[in-house]
């Protein structure tokens, strides 16, 4: 009788065990908090929480191009990224100093538009006017700050023309521009960002033009820079189209997670839209086969076997 009580313990301390080494933690890097990227890591932890019993989801503040080397490196198993800097590094292309093999592309998620802005006081009305004055932009490793950094380039600066530049969070760099410290605020997000409409809540706001001959010197820089209208009305006072820049925002994941896991994770994302649209609008006419758009990162086996049963690959 011992005896069997000794194995019925051994028995069920066996499946405690069991239970504890099938539960999986996944890192998944989003953006700065203050952008769009970092609340809607959060929402797609409670997604995959909810629907992958076992699996939890640890939400870490992150940037485009420092996501995919973690993900590279495997500090993180999932990442945001922007399509045009993650293509940098699977093809081993400046920033990155080798191709980033170990990062395969889950999800495309929304468009994202360059914004370089300004207060309507400033005197500042291109690019070019920003020579000598004062930019505010997201750290180093972030893709807001490499375009930033590119637009400035193709209208011949660079940042030793300039007085000073910061770098920093959306809400510092918003409070620079307030307090007259900064002319200029480059950072990739939505329309309308919220942190734009926080400084046009103080100042009148101007967001400058990427005309179509800056678009070309760009796009020689990286083929993945496309063109995007800032449409009239989209910001207070704003009464023209502005034509600007941009990439898709896409969710990454290491190509040696498990082909199940990856398929379960993808298909929850899909059949939970209106969750993630809580959180960032421009997800709300997201579909399967719009998640399912090649960026030219290679897929992740699990997604492209969601993709094809859903028929939208």
């Amino acid at each position: 009788m011992k005896s069997n009580r000794l194995i019925g313990v051994a028995i069920l301390a066996a499946g405690f065990t069991a239970g504890a080494a099938e539960a999986q933690t996944m890192k998944l890097m989003t953006g700065p908090q203050g952008g769009s990227w970092y609340p809607l890591g959060g929402a797609i932890q409670a997604i995959v929480e909810k629907a992958m019993p076992g699996t939890s989801v640890q939400v870490l503040p992150g940037a485009g191009i420092s996501n995919v080397r973690a993900v590279q490196e495997g500090k993180a198993e999932l990442g945001f990224g922007n399509a045009v800097s993650t293509v940098d590094g699977v093809n081993g292309n400046a920033p990155f100093n080798a191709k980033q093999d170990n990062v395969c592309h889950v999800g495309t998620l929304y468009f994202q538009y360059f914004h370089l802005v300004t207060t309507a006081d400033s005197g500042v009305k291109t690019v070019a006017d920003l020579a000598g004055k004062t930019v505010t932009t997201q750290q180093r490793g972030n893709t807001g700050e490499q375009m930033t950094r590119a637009v400035l380039e193709v209208n011949g600066l660079t940042y030793d023309k300039l007085r000073r530049v910061n770098f920093g969070n959306y809400n510092d760099s918003v409070s620079q521009l307030k307090d007259g410290q900064a002319q200029g605020f480059g950072l990739i997000t939505t329309v309308p960002a919220s942190s734009v409409m926080d400084l046009a809540s103080a100042r009148d706001v101007r967001v400058l033009e990427v005309p179509d001959d800056k678009l070309k010197a760009l796009q020689k820089i990286n083929g993945g820079y496309d063109k995007r209208i800032i449409k009239a009305g989209s910001y207070p006072k704003q009464d023209k189209d502005v034509q600007t820049i941009g990439t898709w925002t896409h969710l990454i994941a290491s190509c040696k997670l498990p082909e199940d896991r990856v398929y379960n994770l993808t298909k929850a994302l899909v059949q939970n839209i209106p969750s993630l649209a809580a959180v960032v609008s421009a997800v709300k006419e997201l579909s399967a086969k719009d998640m399912a758009t090649d960026v030219g990162v290679p897929y992740h086996p699990g997604a492209m076997k969601y993709y094809k049963e859903a028929k939208v690959l």
